[in-house]
């Protein structure tokens, strides 16, 4: 039995339960995070918050604070719905998720690895953990880098991303591996762009700690 990170994003939470209830099945350890880009954004915008991303995280004011966590909310609650008895829900910030605030965007954190007592006794119990990614402060932290500081954190041996992409694509080409030196050079050279970019950094930081990453069909190698 191995124990497993997935991370959900936003666009994809609602058709992802059958993919964690099968690693579930299986006799896998499973951990959930989740993502919820687009619903904040919306619900952003519908209260007037100017929405804007550096480097791939959400610049976060106290009033766009409020949002996001009521955002989490809903889609936590959606995606416990979908997975049935065995979920547990959880906000990072309430069991221990702890991070180093960014102040230049705001509300915002890094998240360290962590390993939360809440979301062990829930792996212990046969149950699945499902985490809302905000920090201890609260803070606003980015999905991706959360699932990665809590699959270091936990030891988990995987962290799967499962998103609205087939992986990690060059020259049109989806890569069945990436070597984290060589996806770090690209990254620093701009030829990612856009949504790969936490979520590359994210799984070169838990390769680089011994967990295999893989963004879709995309295995990220240390």
């Amino acid at each position: 039995m191995s124990r497993v990170v997935i991370k959900c994003g936003g666009r994809v939470v609602r058709g992802s339960a059958a993919a964690i209830l099968t690693l579930a099945d299986a006799g896998h350890e499973v951990c959930v995070v989740h993502g919820a880009g687009p619903q904040i954004s919306e619900e952003m915008e519908r209260f007037g918050i100017p929405v804007e991303f550096v480097g791939g995280r959400r610049v976060t004011t106290a009033a766009g604070l409020a949002v996001v966590r009521s955002s989490f909310a809903a889609v936590n609650r959606a995606l416990c719905a979908e997975l049935g008895p065995r979920a547990v829900g959880l906000f990072g910030d309430e069991i221990g998720l702890h991070a180093l605030q960014l102040p230049e965007l705001g509300l915002v954190g890094e998240p360290l690895p962590s390993r939360p007592k809440t979301a062990l006794e829930a792996l212990d119990s046969g149950l699945i953990p499902v985490v809302a990614p905000l920090g201890v402060g609260p803070l606003n932290v980015n999905a991706d880098e959360a699932a990665a500081a809590l699959a270091v954190g936990l030891e988990a041996e995987r962290l799967l991303f499962v998103t609205d992409v087939a992986g990690v694509f060059r020259d049109g080409v989806v890569l069945s591996s990436i070597e984290a030196g060589e996806a770090d050079r690209l990254l620093d050279d701009g030829t990612f762009e856009g949504g790969i970019v936490p979520k590359l950094r994210a799984a070169i930081a838990a390769a680089r700690n011994g967990v295999r990453a893989e963004i879709g069909e995309t295995a990220v190698v240390a």
